[in-house]
């Protein structure tokens, strides 16, 4: 069966909404953009346009979806046989791809499919778990200090802090990151911890959107970690996603990061499910 693509993410609601809202916390990014996209309008990811997909099932039903917003990895959903195909599209359009990220079954096969259209190799960049709150748990004690919604005048030390985080996990960095933290902080997404009026730990909230809230990043320099800040602004910017309407309240850990996947299990977070990200290197002999 053929993908349907497109640019505009009013149609792709309409079309995949359904599909999407079935399992809100799997689809947790896709539904996300739609709300960034509704609040900041079409260039809230940058001057690239994003694009959009669904796919039907030879009975009918929609069975898979895409997303991809430049610069980021295009992000894949659904049944393993839609990946090839999607592969083919985005070649045949010339789409400029850093990578693919999903469940590992798709993800793995599109990959096979891209390098076998365009010549370019992937390799592993990271293997993640969502996570999904269960009861929220304090710690206790909890550390000194006391969470407060971070605002404009902290732009210039988020911008910093939202660098090295970029650094440590390989994530996007420069603009992208930039308007990420301006978008956060246009609606109180972002908390930071405070210890004696110095801030210590940073965490974002996405806004609500199918009734999930998706915490992160969350961020304690190098020189204030190990001492619970870390869990304590996590467990401050899920209560705030709570009371903005969130029904449910997942994040996404690094598989690789045993420190953090622990953390998220002492304060209620439970597995979810796993993804795979892959990214393209260049093609050879092309």
């Amino acid at each position: 069966m053929p993908w349907t693509l497109t640019g505009d993410a009013a149609e792709y609601l309409a079309q995949a909404g359904s599909y999407l809202r079935v399992s809100a916390e799997e689809h947790t990014v896709e539904l996300g953009v739609i709300e960034r996209l509704r609040a900041s309008g079409p260039s809230a990811y940058g001057e690239t346009p994003p694009l959009f997909g669904w796919w039907h099932s030879p009975d009918g039903d929609i069975a898979a979806a895409v997303l991809h917003t430049p610069p980021y990895p295009v992000l894949l959903s659904g049944a393993t046989a839609a990946a090839a195909p999607l592969a083919a599209e985005l070649a045949a359009r010339q789409r400029a791809l850093p990578g693919v990220n999903g469940p590992a079954d798709p993800v793995t096969s599109f990959a096979a499919a891209w390098q076998r259209l365009t010549g370019a190799p992937s390799a592993v960049h990271r293997r993640s778990r969502l996570f999904r709150l269960g009861d929220l748990t304090v710690p206790e004690p909890l550390p000194p200090g006391t969470a407060r919604i971070a605002a404009d005048a902290d732009a210039g030390l988020l911008t910093d802090w939202f660098g090295a985080f970029a650094s440590e996990t390989g994530e996007q960095a420069g603009a992208a990151a930039v308007r990420d933290m301006a978008d956060r902080l246009s609606y109180g997404g972002l908390m930071i911890w405070d210890v004696d009026g110095l801030p210590v730990a940073t965490a974002g909230r996405t806004r609500p959107a199918a009734g999930v809230a998706r915490v992160g990043p969350v961020y304690t320099p190098p020189e204030q970690r190990r001492r619970g800040y870390g869990g304590a602004v996590t467990v401050a910017v899920t209560q705030a996603a709570l009371d903005d309407g969130a029904a449910s309240v997942v994040l996404f850990t690094n598989l690789a990061n045993p420190t953090s996947n622990a953390l998220y299990l002492r304060l209620g977070y439970r597995p979810l499910s796993d993804r795979l990200q892959l990214n393209f290197e260049a093609a050879s002999g092309r």
